[in-house]
This record gives C-alpha cells, sequence and structure tokens, in this order.
C-alpha cells in the first residue's frame, strides 16, 4: 500500500516540475481536457501522415501555404527556438495552441525524440484518405480549433 502513494507522490512531481519549466510566453495554454484531445488529433493525424514535426518541417509548412493547427510545446529550452513560430502563425492565420510538456507531444506524434512543435494538417501531404477518415480528422480538428480559437479570445 505504501507503494502506491509513493508513486502517486512522484507522478505529481513530475507534474509540478513541467508547470515550474513552462515558458512565460505559453499563451494560449491549452487546459488538462483540450490538452488531451489535442494530443488524440495529433495522435490520429500522425497515423494518417497528417502531422509535419518539428520546428524546421512547420515553419518550411506555413511559409508555403499550408493550412492546419499548430501544437507547440511550452516546457522548451532554450525558448528563442520556438519564440518565431507563433508570429508566423498569427501572419498566416493558423491557429496554435501550447501544452504542457514536449515528451507527451513526441508520444503523440509517434516519435521518440521530445518534439517542439508539430503542424496537423487537414488533409496529407501525399496521397489520399478514404472520406470517412477525412471526415472523422476533419470534424475533431474543427472542435478543437474552435475550442482554442475560444481560449485566444479570453485572452485578449
Amino acid at each position: 500500500m505504501g507503494s502506491d502513494s509513493e508513486a502517486e507522490k512522484s507522478q505529481q512531481k513530475e507534474k509540478e516540475k513541467k508547470m515550474l519549466a513552462l515558458a512565460p510566453i505559453a499563451k494560449p495554454l491549452a487546459g488538462k481536457k483540450l490538452s488531451k484531445k489535442t494530443l488524440k488529433l495529433v495522435r490520429k493525424a500522425s497515423e494518417h501522415k497528417c502531422l509535419k514535426r518539428g520546428v524546421k518541417e512547420v515553419v518550411k509548412s506555413i511559409r508555403r501555404g499550408h493550412k492546419g493547427l499548430c501544437v507547440i510545446a511550452g516546457n522548451i529550452s532554450p525558448i528563442d527556438v520556438i519564440t518565431h513560430v507563433p508570429i508566423l502563425c498569427e501572419e498566416a492565420e493558423i491557429p496554435y495552441v501550447y501544452v504542457a510538456s514536449k515528451e507527451d507531444l513526441a508520444t503523440a506524434g509517434a516519435t521518440k525524440r521530445p518534439t517542439c512543435c508539430v503542424l496537423v494538417l487537414t488533409k496529407p501531404a501525399k496521397g489520399e484518405l478514404p472520406p470517412e477518415e477525412q471526415e472523422k480528422i476533419k470534424a475533431d480538428y474543427s472542435q478543437i480549433v474552435s475550442d482554442v480559437s475560444e481560449l485566444t479570445s479570453s485572452l485578449f
């Protein structure tokens, strides 16, 4: 019984560390529920090859005019690595949201290395998806984008 409470305490300490390591510019930061939904969408998008991973790929996609949802990790150090990404997103009118952990973002994106940011595309870069899969991703995407825009409007 004692080991259960110790495990819970260690998990709680890890969560506190993640929250302490958040960058000061990590706004709009997704709450627990929105983070879970967003990471689920990232997981679906990675399965269907509708995902761009890493700062370099995301910036390249935004500059080429691809649209989607940009998910940025909030615990990046040094912060200078990602400070230009939200500005690019705002100029291209792409919604963006911060999640607490780069490790969680990498796990959802099906990579082993921690990931700074990902861009969830509405359709795959190459090839086509079956219509029913496309509709599922589109529905989840539009739900999360509306939640993110709601969160952003409450900030400003």
